[in-house]
């Protein structure tokens, strides 16, 4: 799950650098990235086994 809020980020952060969408605001297509990559790690470090969601046994 955390995989896709993710990709989310970096295909929002994609849009905004491609179209030359200028922000001054926290949301600048690095900070996006940054976040992203944030989720990234904690969705790979197994974060999102331990939230919610059936266990295996």
């Amino acid at each position: 799950m955390l995989a896709y809020v993710a990709a989310a980020f970096f295909v929002i952060a994609y849009l905004l650098l491609a179209t030359s969408t200028s922000t001054d605001a926290w949301y600048s297509p690095t900070a996006l990235g940054f976040v992203g990559l944030a989720i990234l790690a904690a969705h790979l470090g197994g974060a999102s086994s331990r939230i919610g969601g059936r266990r295996h046994r």
